[in-house]
């Protein structure tokens, strides 16, 4: 487990790796490679609290396979490893 726990309504979330080849063989370099828009979730927050004092658990969970958008969340290195933080609105969808 991270050393590191999101707050509120936020994820942590580690991206799947890039494709390191095209389909068509080729060796794409790291500078030319494409983020990717699916992880997994590896930690969440408690919740989103309501202007009412209600607190609304959040949907997504720790192992979710999810899509986000290529340029949402903030991306930090936890434990040397890249990861992004999401509100769980900028989730688009969890993977089945």
């Amino acid at each position: 487990m991270s050393k590191f726990r999101p707050l509120h309504d936020r994820l942590l979330v580690k991206r799947v790796q890039a494709e390191e080849k095209s389909k068509g063989g080729i060796i794409i370099p790291d500078s030319a490679k494409e983020k990717p828009i699916e992880g997994e979730v590896i930690a969440v927050g408690n919740g989103k609290t309501l202007d009412n004092g209600t607190q609304v658990k959040l949907e997504v969970k720790p192992g979710n396979k999810v899509l986000f958008g290529k340029y949402s969340g903030t991306e930090i290195k936890v434990d040397g490893v890249e990861h992004v933080i999401l509100r769980e609105d900028e989730v688009l969808g969890i993977l089945e």
